[in-house]
């Protein structure tokens, strides 16, 4: 994929670049390490300065950003400007709770006793150069949600992000450095997906975090475990969304759009199976179905525009296909379903009913605004269709019984579990998934401190 701009509303292409060579790489590889050998000295209350800057900065630079990412990939204008306050706002998080979060942990005095020293302490130390492989759909809040845990705790950055992202690859860049962090500490590399491997082998990069396809998450995987290299990896998701007799059916039924719906349908954590109890599944699909039929579809520059394009237009084929596949294998789709006519790469609000284990959509991710319906006899049954997915990011469940809380939080298979509200990322909350939905966690004290040296300190007398 070339290292263009391409407005996804209409395919015109509007910036191209050049991809840096080897010796612009190794330029900035040198820079990263020895910018390494000073950051991680500097104090984090001056870490935290640097950071509060940045957020100043963005919130400052929000309606250009915002419009930066709608022209490159096609999300709606707000939802761009509330990702770029979230990012703000995450980023003052990090610079108030870091130091918290990276104390010294003192162990328990007699275990110091016993261990036959006088005194003891784990430290949190950064790792180094860590290199980030970064997805387009949420271009700005997947970098930050790694940027500023990493730089509070000490490592530096380099950022590998979409080939169809540049401008916001660049702005992050050109934001660290105007807020007043040193060139070192967060750089663009502008190459492409081929190039990744070599910079992943380089012994002055340290550890990895990617965020994206099952493929590009196993050949990350697969070289730093050669290199005996760190990893956090978050992958596809296919979450399941629960509704149970006892829940609040209009509710769930107008959160169950946006949860569908958000960033054109293109998250990982976007609900997408659509499991509902037999009791309550004719009223839900009917106001579910409705309200995805009601939402406008058009230019993602118009501020009451609800669905923009898909980012690419290979994403477009490829949500095709699966709605094409099931349909074929005998899906009654309720919405949608068929392309629009037109430029750009837009595909309508969709509901697929009657999926069976034979269908793509059933194991596949659909990287699009299309749902899925389920009809479960009772919560075990609904647990069962939620688990039987190769996913296993997050959940959402909708129901007030207690009982049916604690079930469903102890036995569903995924890194979240939302009850009566739509799975969301927060700087409070560790986010990650289990099965092919990847490893490790990004956010909290958990993702600051996974890319740290844990070390324990001993001594005796």
């Amino acid at each position: 994929m070339p290292i263009a701009t391409v407005n996804p509303a209409n395919g015109e292409t509007l910036k191209t670049y050049e991809p840096m060579d080897d010796a612009e790489v190794e330029r900035r590889l040198q820079l990263a390490e020895a910018t390494f050998r000073t950051y991680r000295t500097t104090p984090l209350a001056e870490r935290s300065r640097l950071l509060n800057r940045a957020a100043d900065l963005l919130d400052e630079d929000r309606d250009e950003v915002a419009r930066i990412m709608t022209l490159e990939m096609g999300k709606p204008i707000g939802q761009a400007r509330a990702e770029a306050a979230k990012c703000a706002k995450s980023m003052r998080w990090y610079a108030a709770r870091a130091a918290e979060l990276l104390a010294d942990e003192i162990p328990d005095p007699e275990d110091v006793r016993d261990s036959g020293a006088i005194g003891a302490r784990v430290v949190y130390r950064p790792l180094g150069p860590v290199l980030a492989v970064m997805p387009w759909n949420f271009p700005l809040w997947q970098v930050i949600r790694f940027a500023a845990p990493a730089l509070m705790a000490g490592n530096v950055g380099l950022l590998k992000h979409a080939s169809n992202v540049p401008q916001t690859a660049l702005y992050l860049e050109d934001l660290f450095h105007r807020a007043g962090f040193t060139e070192g500490c967060f750089q663009t590399l502008l190459i492409g997906s081929s190039a990744v491997d070599a910079i992943l082998r380089d012994d002055r990069v340290k550890a990895a975090t990617l965020t994206g396809s099952e493929p590009a998450g196993r050949a990350v995987a697969s070289t730093a475990g050669e290199m005996i290299k760190k990893t956090v990896l978050e992958l596809g998701g296919s979450d399941p969304y629960l509704v149970l007799p006892s829940a609040d059916l209009d509710r769930a039924a107008r959160t169950a759009v946006l949860a569908r719906t958000q960033n054109n349908g293109q998250s990982c954590i976007a609900a997408k199976r659509f499991i509902i109890h037999r009791d309550v599944y004719d009223a839900f699909v009917a106001e579910f179905v409705a309200r995805m039929k009601d939402l406008t579809v058009g230019d993602p520059l118009d501020e009451n525009v609800n669905i923009g394009p898909l980012a690419t237009e290979q994403g477009r084929s490829d949500v095709e296909e699966l709605v094409d596949d099931a349909r074929r294998s005998g899906a009654e789709v309720l919405c949608g379903g068929e392309r629009p006519e037109g430029v750009g790469w837009y595909y309508p609000p969709t509901v697929l009913g009657g999926i069976t284990r034979e269908m793509r959509i059933h194991r596949e991710e659909a990287f699009g605004p299309v749902a899925t319906l389920y009809r479960a006899d009772d919560l075990e049954e609904a647990i069962l269709i939620a688990n039987d997915s190769p996913f296993g990011l997050s959940s959402s469940v909708w129901t007030h019984d207690p009982d049916e809380m604690a079930h469903c939080a102890r036995d569903i298979e995924a890194g979240g579990v939302f009850i009566n509200g739509m799975t969301a990322s927060h700087a409070a909350f560790p986010f990650g998934g289990v099965k092919r939905s990847g490893y490790g966690r990004e956010l909290s004290g958990q993702g600051i401190r996974e890319f740290c040296n844990i070390t324990t300190v001993w001594q005796g007398a």
